[in-house]
């Protein structure tokens, strides 16, 4: 097998065994950089030389016996989670010459295992959209098929794991960026409860909602993913001090006795296609024959979510982003006559179509006249679907349901219909209001061959219980071992 397909725990066993050596690993990764990336267009930076240096210094860790699980393993991250001395652009014009003076906590810990980062990989723009066509410096391709996209936020780090351009990715979540992109690549994305992972050092989109999470080849790569960046961080205000489990040691091959819950407003919805459905009620299926268990349950207040979430968001978006003003850091437009004028011009030129939109929508709904009609009821809403929740989870252990409606859509078929867009994520965003865990593991195929995500959802600071069932899942199936089309791209 060549190195640049290894997963996680393939490359620590052979590192550990001293048959790759981390400056061997990391070398094959950028090598498939080189060759891939041209046709993908994942990264926004490529770190050659720091990783380079990384992978010697994990090798001398090795040596002497006192390395991290993660020595020696390349890794991409989402380019809004700060990396001291490195650029961090939030796929945005507004922070294009932006090099943050610190780490994330999550970069800390990263460093800590020994982990190689090879670079920095594409998004929409501070987060705000489904596809990573809203990226600010380019679209990213999903490998299975170039002319699709990879879903987003988080695509750039979807597709360069998929693409194996790296070993594994941390992307972040704030209505579905981890998991539908996660989805629409064939690979395994998981977005923790909210406050289990620190937000510390990355930069926010919309601060209740937004987590940190992995994306890896298979379910225990997120698992060892997720047991390095979790815990307490005193850091993070949002951060929650809870015990963290093994996550690893939770994976079993067991699930007799669990519930699994079948929301029926997500089960009849008009919107998923025949392919989708096919492949959720194939999911079904092989947890039934494996003895699980099943209940009917309802999320009543599940149509009123993208509402509220479209609310919610702009408006904490509104006040996040109101701090690039020109002023402090970032971009400054030049043309400018006095200070208003900087400040429109700036903000105009600084931000693109899809976070100027955001933006106009969350301020709207936060002025005095529309507070109590917009964001205040969008607020009770979502209390309603936190209750939706914690009923249902005194029926069932997880809750099982599509990631998205549809498999990857055509780059430029939706862009100029910012609704569909929005409705591209109907069910990922109520997780994500909730605060719950929630995972895509592959789950089958389209007509066309694009893959197709299973979203599992678990109780609060249950992730160990969804990463079991995903991992029963995969062991029962192969689709997590087939590989993006990339090979006849690069033949082309």
């Amino acid at each position: 097998m060549e190195a640049h397909a290894l997963t996680i725990h393939e490359a620590a066993i052979l590192i550990k065994k001293k048959e790759i050596s981390a400056v061997e690993l990391t070398d094959a990764i950028l090598e498939r950089i080189d060759d891939v990336e041209p046709l993908v267009d994942a990264y926004i930076t490529v770190t050659k030389e720091a990783a380079k240096k990384r992978a010697i210094a994990a090798d001398k860790m090795i040596a002497q016996g006192n390395a991290g699980f993660l020595a020696g393993i390349p890794l991409s991250i989402k380019d809004l989670i700060c990396t001291k001395g490195i650029r961090t652009t939030c796929a945005s014009r507004m922070l294009e010459s932006f090099y943050p003076p610190y780490n994330a906590t999550v970069m800390d810990k990263l460093n800590a295992a020994g982990a190689v980062m090879v670079g920095k990989v594409n998004m929409d723009e501070f987060a705000m959209g489904s596809s990573t066509e809203n990226s600010g410096i380019k679209p990213t391709k999903n490998p299975w098929d170039l002319s699709r996209v990879p879903g987003g936020s988080s695509g750039g780090s979807a597709a360069s794991v998929a693409a194996e351009m790296c070993l594994g990715s941390l992307g972040s979540d704030t209505g579905g960026s981890i998991r539908q992109p996660a989805s629409h690549c064939g690979v395994v994305g998981i977005k923790p409860t909210y406050g289990r992972v620190s937000r510390f050092g990355l930069v926010a989109f919309a601060s209740s909602l937004d987590q940190i999470g992995p994306l890896a080849k298979d379910v225990t790569d997120a698992a060892i993913l997720l047991n390095i960046i979790a815990g307490y961080d005193p850091r993070d205000s949002t951060s929650v001090d809870q015990p963290v489990p093994d996550y690893v040691k939770a994976l079993t091959d067991d699930i007799k006795g669990l519930t699994i819950g079948i929301p029926k407003e997500y089960h009849t919805s008009t919107g998923i296609s025949e392919s989708v459905g096919t492949a959720i009620d194939n999911a079904m299926s092989v947890f039934k024959n494996a003895g699980a268990d099943f209940v009917e349950i309802t999320l009543p207040h599940t149509d009123y979510a993208v509402a509220a979430y479209y609310l919610i968001a702009p408006a904490e978006a509104s006040s996040n982003l109101a701090r690039y003003d020109g002023v402090k850091y970032g971009f400054r437009s030049r043309e400018s006559q006095g200070l208003l004028d900087m400040y429109k011009n700036t903000r105009s030129l600084g931000f693109g179509a899809e976070v100027q939109r955001r933006i106009i929508l969350g301020t709207y709904a936060l002025s005095a006249g529309y507070y109590d009609a917009y964001y205040k009821k969008a607020s009770q809403v979502r209390t309603l679907i936190k209750q939706d929740f914690k009923n249902a989870f005194d029926a069932c252990d997880v809750i099982l349901a599509p990631v998205a409606p549809t498999p990857a859509f055509k780059i430029g078929e939706n862009i100029d219909d910012p609704l569909r867009m929005y409705l591209s994520d109907i069910f990922t965003i109520s997780a994500n209001l909730a605060g719950i865990p929630g995972l895509s593991v592959p789950c089958g195929f389209s007509a066309e061959g694009l893959p197709i995500g299973l979203q599992l959802m678990g109780n609060y600071f249950d992730e160990a219980s969804i990463l079991n069932a995903a991992y029963f899942f995969e062991r029962q199936t192969d689709f997590h071992q087939k590989k993006a089309h990339l090979s006849k791209a690069l033949n082309k």
